[in-house]
């Protein structure tokens, strides 16, 4: 019979000051939302008051958002394998909450779509070149990649393209769009509500992926860091042409949003989540494991929030 031992009848215990730890404190607090309880009523009641171009504009962020969803929770399962196989169980223990929250989105954006838009159709139109890129190919191959290669740079790999790019450029870039759009007009209570939680809950998933990030350039050094550049400079140009795309659908930008504005916020984005990650390079892997949110280190005598 095979020799097994559990880390948590171990002396080693879980480590409730691990960055992981301290997402999965805050999962179980703020991320137990139900998106079926998200009051829709009065957004099915001004929906038909917005103009045509209006709704396309929503239905085409409804559209990249409800495929995108589907898409990182099909796609998470290969790096919470590896996380496991490498025995990594507080950052395992906090992945749980995370595909559980990305399938929560898919819920929600379908449920906008059946409740609220009454939409149908195959929305697939909505899906530009760029984005089918980065969803339709890159995603998926970044990410079913690890079944065969689970080396650090393969790991950092599938973390740029799923946290970075897809969470960190176009989901957060695209719910700034939704809040801008309906806060202005006062639209859409209920939707606008949702994003909120929404973008909770990306928050801590960013988070997670600053850290593994930071962590993997920490540990094996310039190789990992040369393969999360290389990564970035193939992906940031479709990603940012996702945004291009969108807004050039239309002659006159519904809800007055400007193409440059959210360009600009998502490189700010983009590039402070880099300075972090490259600053890892010159820290400890004790360091490192122990940040907090905003990359700064976690006081060791501080009680686990």
């Amino acid at each position: 019979m095979a020799t097994r031992t559990f880390q948590t009848t171990s002396p080693r215990g879980l480590d409730h000051e691990l960055l992981p730890m301290r997402l999965w404190a805050k999962a179980k607090r703020r991320g137990v939302w139900d998106p079926r309880a998200i009051d829709f009523s009065t957004d099915r009641r001004q929906w038909p008051e917005l103009t045509e171009e209006e709704r396309d504009l929503l239905l085409r962020l409804t559209s990249l958002f409800q495929a995108g969803e589907e898409s990182v929770t099909l796609d998470l399962l290969p790096l919470i394998g590896v996380i496991a196989a490498e025995g990594r169980l507080e950052e395992e223990i906090y992945l749980t909450s995370f595909l559980w929250e990305e399938a929560k989105h898919v819920e929600l954006f379908r449920r906008f779509l059946d409740e609220v838009a009454g939409d149908a159709s195959d929305l697939s139109r909505y899906h530009t070149p760029s984005y089918r890129t980065i969803f339709y190919d890159e995603l998926p191959g970044a990410m079913s990649a690890l079944a065969a290669d689970a080396s650090p740079a393969a790991v950092a790999r599938a973390s740029v393209t799923y946290n970075m790019i897809v969470e960190g450029v176009l989901a957060e870039t695209g719910y700034h769009g939704y809040q801008r759009a309906l806060e202005r007009r006062g639209l859409l209570p209920g939707m606008l509500s949702a994003v909120k939680l929404l973008r909770g809950d990306e928050a801590r998933h960013l988070a997670y992926g600053v850290f593994l990030l930071s962590r993997l350039a920490c540990e094996h050094g310039e190789p990992v860091w040369a393969a999360i550049e290389r990564r970035m400079a193939e992906l940031l140009t479709p990603a940012m042409q996702v945004i291009q795309e969108a807004f050039a659908a239309y002659e006159v930008v519904p809800f007055d949003l400007d193409l440059e504005e959210f360009s600009r916020f998502a490189m700010t984005q983009f590039q402070k989540r880099m300075t972090r990650i490259e600053r890892a390079r010159g820290r400890t892997l004790d360091e490192v494991l122990r940040q907090d949110e905003d990359g700064d280190e976690i006081d060791s005598g501080e009680p686990p929030s």
